[in-house]
């Protein structure tokens, strides 16, 4: 691996690294997007039987940002919502806004009126790019602060025009300045532990953040004796959320390569299956539980997933079932592939993949070469809290010093929350959260290593351990599960299996089974604050 981090990374290489900034690529997202447009009649994006090519994408995406500037009079630094669910009008607003020199804020397209308009109200945008189901959450909103919208796939309303394509391939972008040091966007963090705060991320952090897929593609393909960028593009079911950094993560990497991008109007594990069959698709990017979900319809189908090579999960801890079935059922032709990021990242900064993955499926990996790893204070078993520095890293909280100052050290560290081990190859481990840690009598215990055990279990769908208050030992550990249909293992026997692989004070004192998917936001995060009231009352 060193022998190949060098070959891609010393002076002169492709990813060579000066200053801790990429030396090679884009220097904004304007650069990075505008390069697309080479890769002409490709098809780019797919959903729902529409088709949108590069070309067709690009002259659309350069439409809509002269109408920004134009019609609109936006001005760079100027903030423009984009606020719709998975579609390809999602893409041609986010770059129309880069193209312009705006500062793109792509909001949460599940949120209620009430969680729109205290993000609207912080951002203070001069536009809005809605859908046609969103714009009902935001119309009281705008026309209460005189600022204009256009609507995707819906009516004109209440100062919201109807989107109407000018794709004139002859005019391109407007003519704007737009600088490495610019804010490129405002993306909100998921607001599981109380408001979400607007993390703010220049043109030169995203174009880091677009470098480093590609670099962990290219590590990935010497560890395999291949050839970095040979062989056809990749077609990418991405199921994230395209408001979310790990989406960011997985397009950037499609629209490097000139890839096909995939995507479906919710999550149906049954409809993917159909969308790989029918797309050749040979990159998978979710949650962890939808890549669960997948790898068990395709296991009880007998789906061979023939044109797949690579499953890649983001958002939330993967649990090491996903590795183990994918070599079950697979061997060793689909790549599995996790890593770790935060919107505070601008997406993925550590990576494992392949090999490694199956080898050490405990791990996030190793980071990017922009990306600085540090364990603050760590205890006797070499557990502290995960500190980042480098390229991708968000300036700050939007207007919110005081938030800025608690995450970010004056020397640019930025403070994750998260529990992490450092092993001596450079792989990071992600323990917990630190506000996720239960203490049981004095004694630490990460709940992610106690889920983990529990998916081990081969009836178990999902899992999630928290704890709750204790008269005598402050707290103790719960769990709760989602078994597979038909199963009816207990709760005893669940906290046997947990028993025979934990320490006695890290089995759950209490597991309860329930038929419904465990909530979670639209990102793959557990929302353990709704199932500790199962446990309310002793």
């Amino acid at each position: 691996m060193a022998g190949g981090v060098e070959r891609l990374c010393g002076p002169g290489a492709p990813f060579a690294v000066e200053g801790g900034v990429f030396v090679s690529g884009p220097r904004t997202l304007r650069e990075f997007v505008e390069v697309t447009w080479g890769y002409g009649d490709r098809v780019f994006l797919v959903a729902e039987g529409v088709t949108m090519t590069y070309r067709e994408f690009f002259d659309a995406a350069c439409g809509l940002a002269r109408r920004l500037v134009g019609e609109y009079g936006m001005r760079p630094g100027d903030r423009a919502v984009v606020a719709m669910r998975n579609l390809p009008e999602w893409h041609v607003a986010f770059w129309a806004a880069q193209l312009a020199g705006l500062v793109a804020v792509p909001l949460n397209a599940w949120w209620t009126e009430d969680e729109f308009a205290y993000a609207l109200d912080d951002c203070s945008p001069g536009v809005l790019l809605v859908d046609g189901e969103r714009v009902g959450r935001v119309r009281a909103w705008a026309v209460r602060n005189g600022v204009p919208g256009v609507v995707f796939r819906g009516d004109a309303e209440d100062g919201f025009v109807a989107y109407v394509v000018d794709d004139d391939p002859y005019l391109g972008p407007p003519s704007v300045d737009v600088l490495p040091e610019h804010d490129a966007t405002i993306i909100y963090t998921s607001g599981t532990t109380g408001r979400p705060k607007g993390a703010v991320a220049t043109h030169l952090a995203q174009v880091g953040a677009a470098m480093n897929p590609r670099y962990f593609a290219a590590a990935a393909a010497l560890a395999r004796g291949d050839v970095p960028g040979a062989g056809p593009a990749m077609v990418s079911l991405t199921t994230f959320p395209f408001f979310h950094v790990a989406a960011f993560t997985s397009f950037y990497a499609v629209m490097a390569a000139g890839g096909t991008l995939v995507m479906m109007r919710k999550w149906d594990a049954g409809r993917a299956l159909e969308l790989i069959r029918e797309h050749r698709v040979t990159h998978y990017a979710g949650v962890p539980t939808t890549a669960l979900q997948l790898l068990d319809l395709a296991r009880r189908e007998g789906d061979p997933l023939a044109s797949l090579t690579l499953l890649s999960t983001g958002g939330a801890a993967a649990p090491p079932g996903i590795v183990s079935g994918i070599v079950d059922g697979y061997g060793e032709r689909i790549e599995p592939r996790n890593g770790y990021g935060l919107t505070e990242t601008c997406g993925g900064v550590l990576s494992n993949v392949g090999a490694e993955y199956r080898a050490f499926p405990g791990s996030v990996g190793r980071p990017s070469p922009v990306t600085e790893v540090r364990i603050d204070r760590p205890d006797a078993e070499g557990v502290g809290e995960l500190w980042l520095r480098g390229q991708s890293l968000v300036r700050g909280y939007w207007e919110d010093e005081a938030a800025t100052r608690a995450a970010f050290g004056d020397d640019g560290w930025f403070r994750t929350g998260d529990l992490a081990l450092l092993d001596g190859d450079g792989r990071v481990s992600i323990v917990d959260r630190l506000t996720d840690m239960v203490i049981r009598g004095g004694e630490n215990v990460y709940c992610v290593e106690v889920e983990g055990a529990l998916h081990q279990h081969p009836d178990v769908l999902d899992a999630a351990v928290f704890g709750v208050p204790h008269p005598l030992l402050g707290e103790e550990v719960v769990a709760v599960v989602r078994l597979r249909e038909g199963a009816e293992t207990g709760g005893e026997a669940l906290r046997a299996h947990v028993g025979l692989r934990l320490a006695a004070f890290k089995v759950p004192a209490r597991v309860l089974s329930q038929g419904d998917e465990l909530p979670r936001n639209s990102t793959g995060k557990l929302l353990k604050r709704q199932l500790r009231d199962l446990f309310s009352g002793g």
